[in-house]
């Protein structure tokens, strides 16, 4: 007769690494390794290329970058004693393979190679790596535990499926995995569906942090082979997240319904198994206490804010900066973008800059004065006028006899332009960009002006959302709230007199959903006006779309909270003649 198992202690360390970051990444590891041992668990999971940073992109070009992060794995099997570590790392072989290696008793046992490259949206996988040959397993203390890297679970069918066959009772998925919004749940959902097909526990290790663009939400979770969640760790936070697995659940389930077993004798030999693996007498941990720590989900509001939140605080710290700077207008994105960096790195890091024109309202630069000193962050003030005469005087000459359009509107932001990255030069500051995603679609942004700067924290948050960020911080945060003459004021770039974005834009309520649909959904016309949208309108909105594109390709990066941003996830030719 087979021996039953004991349960198996579990440590999912939901990591925020540095990418390049080896040694620092290195010390992380093993810290949480540690924790993970003294804490009674037999098997601890670090994510997806954790050891590296995800994504490295051209890194992985490197062959020294190749060679220091074997060297670092080697360095961490050393102090793999008492627990079986599994660890992403990029693999240098014959090729480079998305790989995860087993540690244990001083070694690498064992490494499973990645089946499934993602190679769409965010994902270049395919420029990089090799894939592997199929599933495979170990064993932990007698317990069979299927090996898969990410977008290996996404397929409904192998490898998972073929080492639950085989007879994994428990099926690790170490992750990095791209946050939108939403993506939690609908991963989740996923991951439940998994575990409920495949008679299975679901242990799922991700990635969390900000990187660049992209930001990962941790949700790191442990799903019983019913699909019910036993553990989550919390989004947008670090976590080791302990849970206990038993093995008897799918065991006994998996006997009292034979419908697999056809299928599990022809594929017990198919997978094999890496390495079997005996920690010793481990925690002592009583089936009274499975499971572990259930954090509970933000609500979409507050998730997109944390996202948000999370990858400025990242792209600062991450890349060395001290200090932050913007431009406060007294408009809601810009007083969206200051609570943001308030919030991200802290009210003493952040400064703003108040430059208003002769078309400045006193109302909109009595709000900016306002906001400014409710968050507490310093100010400066810049009175562009004499900038402005002395351009128009300049240029006189040139545009004699040509009335004043767009250039002079332009030029206005231009001049805001010169002055924050003046700061940012001077200081050694980081320029935070306010343009939303409805305005970066259409190209309602000035090219050196309004779009100059380091980083874009709401490139990817339409206008209408930008509304509704701001009426959660404030319901969130009453003491430090944007003024409401800033949510119930029209819309304006107050570059000529009684501008208003609606004379130039159709009505933000509108215009959102269709660039949705032309945008994510990659609708053409017939299909957006066939959703109750006039044919005038959404014609309009396509060809500014498309003629924005050389706009979009000279911004600087921003945070990704939609399943479809511009830069990474969207790449349109800027000459093209295709229209519709």
């Amino acid at each position: 007769m087979l021996p039953i198992p004991e349960p198996l202690r579990l440590a999912l360390f939901q990591m925020n690494p540095t990418v390049g970051d080896i040694d620092g990444n290195e010390a992380r590891i093993a810290d949480a390794m540690r924790q993970a041992r003294d804490g009674g668990a037999h098997l601890f999971c670090a994510p997806e290329l954790s050891l590296t940073g995800y994504p490295p992109e051209d890194l992985l070009l490197k062959e020294h970058f190749l060679r220091d992060a074997g060297a670092a794995l080697e360095r961490l099997a050393g102090q793999a004693l008492g627990i079986v570590a599994l660890v992403g790392f990029p693999e240098r072989d014959d090729d480079v393979y998305n790989a995860c290696a087993v540690l244990a008793d001083g070694e690498i046992k064992a490494v499973y190679r990645k089946v499934y490259l993602p190679n769409y949206g965010v994902f270049d996988e395919q420029r990089y790596f090799q894939s592997g040959p199929g599933g495979a397993m170990i064993e932990v203390n007698g317990v069979r535990v299927g090996l898969t890297i990410c977008e290996d679970i996404w397929e409904p069918g192998p490898p998972l499926s073929d080492e639950a066959l085989a007879g994994a009772t428990l099926i690790v998925n170490i992750s990095a995995s791209p946050y939108h919004a939403g993506k939690g749940l609908e991963r989740e959902r996923m991951l439940v569906q998994r575990a409920r097909d495949n008679v299975c526990a679901v242990a799922f290790c991700a990635l969390v942090g900000g990187q660049d663009e992209l930001v990962f939400d941790g949700h790191s979770v442990l799903i019983d082979h019913e699909g019910e969640v036993i553990a989550r760790s919390p989004q947008f936070a670090e976590d080791l997240l302990f849970a206990t697995f038993d093995p008897e659940g799918p065991r006994a389930l998996r006997l009292r319904d034979p419908r697999h077993r056809p299928a599990a004798r022809r594929a017990t030999t198919d997978v094999p198994v890496l390495a079997r693996l005996d920690t010793g007498s481990g925690a002592g941990i009583e089936p009274s206490t499975l499971g572990g720590d259930v954090a509970e989900l933000l609500d979409p509001l507050a998730e997109v804010y944390a996202a948000l939140v999370t990858g400025l605080h990242d792209y600062v710290e991450k890349n060395g900066f001290a200090h932050t700077v913007l431009g406060l207008s007294g408009g809601i994105d810009s007083a969206l973008v200051a609570c943001l960096a308030v919030d991200a790195i802290g009210s003493e890091r952040v400064s703003v800059a108040i430059m208003p024109s002769p078309y400045s309202s006193g109302e909109t630069q009595g709000d900016a004065r306002a906001l400014a000193d409710s968050l507490g962050v310093r100010r400066y003030e810049f009175d562009i006028g004499p900038v402005m005469h002395a351009y128009e005087a300049t240029l006189s000459e040139a545009f004699a006899g040509r009335e004043p359009d767009i250039t002079e509107e332009n030029l206005q932001a231009r001049i805001r332009g010169n002055i924050l990255m003046a700061l940012s030069n001077k200081f050694g500051w980081l320029v935070l960009t306010t343009g939303n995603k409805s305005e970066t679609s259409v190209g309602y942004s000035t090219l050196y002006g309004d779009t100059a700067g380091g980083f874009a924290v709401i490139k990817d948050c339409p206008k209408t959302q930008v509304y509704a960020l701001v009426r959660y911080r404030n319901a969130r945060d009453p003491e430090h709230p944007v003024p409401d003459s800033i949510l119930s004021r029209a819309p304006s770039a107050e570059l000529r007199p009684d501008q208003k974005d609606e004379d130039s834009l159709v009505p933000y309520e509108r215009l959102d959903p269709i660039l949705g649909l032309y945008v994510e959904n990659e609708l053409g016309e017939e299909g957006i006006e066939m959703r109750g949208y006039g044919a005038d309108e959404v014609g309009t909105i396509i060809r500014m779309v498309d003629r924005a594109e050389y706009k979009r390709r000279q911004a600087p990066p921003g945070i990704k909270i939609s399943t479809r941003a511009f830069g990474r996830d969207r790449r349109m030719p800027i000459t093209n003649r295709y229209r519709g």
